[in-house]
């Protein structure tokens, strides 16, 4: 497999929030089958006709001709769900200037069946904790305002979220074996729809009654730039604009830029004669089988003449390093600092899910989009592990690495694991933890190879908690098979600061 692309990705930075909340001064454009005689659907579309009804989530502003556009609460008819992350959709509620449902393509993501459990407003799916908290923290959310998760320590169970004053209260909701819902056993319910109708009208033990539902600030990402881009990577340099340069580097330029005039991207420009394009096609295809909301997304490459474009998602805020170093503790504090954290771990144990390495996970290369999401890039030296049953990768001689971010038997002898990768989010702990400062401060390269040969261990910052520092020595564990895995990183960070379940009379808080 090549290495091209993904040594380019490691050069550049960029800065971005998610595309659909970027595209609101856009203009609508809607599928018209009257005056503008938009295309009818694919022949292929056409063969295998289902009905499907659908509520929006969210509000989609159309990206091409052949979409769709709809506000959140919009009612609408699949009628075919073939093609990968893009529907053929009816609308139920416009019709165009001859009296015809409007027709096109919508992202799946951004609806859920009609009457559906995943369709109500309070409904938020997979969150975790620390995002919900963040969506109810949100300041348009008041006292009461409230969201059911997926237990993510419970499996098959659920969470409810709410907000009581400035403080986000977690609660378990158990199960019967027949079923029927509760907080507290005494009083149970058939439904979740009759869960939040009972403690709409009376708290009856939560620490508020139920307000109205938290708003759904984050709106999802989109895989693809469109559903012609879905298995096309190569698109029209004519279709990007470059707005505003937002750095400069050794191989190029990172620019904030617009796609076919609805979709705010970053767009990286490679100089002349720094790649051959078919080496860099060939590493995009290994970036379009990493899909993961906690990943920055990569749309599309324009390599068929120089520069070269890489074309991905766009986050505003710049590297987690530089935030930091900006906040320097006056904004972020521990609770954002271990959401930072659980963040990133999320992204890694997808990684360590399909045998990837990153191999530069660092401050530098994690981004910072609106709303405190947090997202890792810079894939340059990401391998993909376990091929012909081995778990390690032997580096090339010629390759250069971060040495205060690399583990000891990598620097010893060039070779890689996830358990590598623990060792380099250890690091990075000691970054988010210190608001951005260098570790091994004034050591030389050199120095920290010796260090590390003679056992040494970053000291434990000040003002950084004992329960964080432990974490983070866990993670320089001097055999890497006692490092703890990422999910196990994840779940912890999501529990950190988790009391122990507690009953009052069968009352479990979280």
């Amino acid at each position: 497999m090549g290495n091209v692309f993904l040594r380019v990705w490691a050069y550049f930075k960029l800065c971005l929030p998610c595309v659909s909340e970027d595209t609101t001064d856009s203009p609508v454009v809607i599928v018209n089958r009257g005056a503008h005689h938009a295309p009818d659907p694919p022949q292929s579309l056409k063969q295998k006709p289902i009905i499907l009804y659908f509520v929006a989530l969210f509000d989609y502003e159309a990206r091409t001709a052949e979409d769709l556009s709809f506000h959140a609460g919009d009612k609408l008819q699949v009628l075919n769900t073939s093609q990968k992350g893009w529907w053929w959709a009816r609308h139920l509620e416009k019709e165009d200037s001859s009296g015809q449902r409007l027709e096109g393509y919508i992202p799946s993501n951004y609806v859920a069946e009609d009457s559906s459990l995943q369709a109500e407003p309070w409904f938020f799916g997979a969150v975790s904790r620390a995002d919900a908290e963040n969506q109810l923290l949100y300041p348009k959310n008041q006292t009461g305002a409230f969201l059911i998760r997926e237990s993510e320590t419970h499996k098959g169970d659920f969470s409810l979220s709410v907000l009581d004053g400035k403080v986000v209260k977690h609660y378990r909701i158990g199960r019967l074996d027949g079923g029927n819902f509760f907080i507290t056993p005494r009083k149970t319910f058939s439904t979740l729809n009759e869960f939040v109708s009972y403690y709409s009208t009376i708290s009856d033990g939560l620490c508020v009654r139920l307000g109205k539902p938290c708003l759904k600030i984050q709106v999802p990402t989109t895989f693809d730039l469109s559903y012609n881009t879905v298995d096309h990577w190569e698109i029209d340099r004519s279709s990007v604009q470059l707005l505003k340069r937002l750095g400069t580097g050794q191989f190029g330029e990172v620019w904030e830029g617009l796609w076919n005039n609805t979709v705010s991207v970053a767009v990286k420009t490679l100089k002349p004669g720094s790649m051959d394009p078919k080496k860099f096609l060939g590493e995009a295809e290994i970036m379009k089988t990493l899909r993961h909301p906690k990943l920055i997304q990569l749309y599309a490459v324009c390599s068929s003449e120089e520069p070269i474009y890489i074309i991905t998602e766009l986050l505003r805020h710049g590297s987690l390093r530089e935030y930091l170093q900006i906040d320097a503790g006056s904004k972020i504090h521990l609770a954002q600092q271990v959401d930072m954290a659980t963040q990133v771990a999320s992204g890694m144990a997808y990684l360590e899910l399909n045998n990837y390495i990153h191999r530069d996970l660092a401050a530098r290369n994690v981004l910072v989009g609106e709303h405190n999401i947090y997202k890792i890039a810079d894939f340059g030296l990401a391998r993909i592990l376990k091929v012909d049953n081995e778990d390690m990768y032997k580096m090339k001689d010629q390759e250069k690495l971060p040495i205060k971010w690399t583990a000891p038997e990598a620097l010893q002898n060039n070779t890689f694991s996830i358990k590598s990768d623990v060792w380099s989010f250890g690091i990075l702990l000691y970054e988010i933890i210190t608001y951005g400062k260098v570790p091994y401060s004034g050591k030389t390269h050199n120095e920290v190879v010796l260090m590390l040969r003679q056992n040494y261990r970053l000291p434990q910052p000040p003002n950084c908690p004992q329960k964080f520092y432990n974490i983070m020595m866990e993670c320089w564990h001097e055999n890497p098979k006692e490092r703890p895995t990422f999910e196990r990183l994840h779940l912890t960070f999501e529990d950190y600061f988790q009391a122990d379940l507690y009953s009052e009379g069968n009352n479990f808080i979280r």
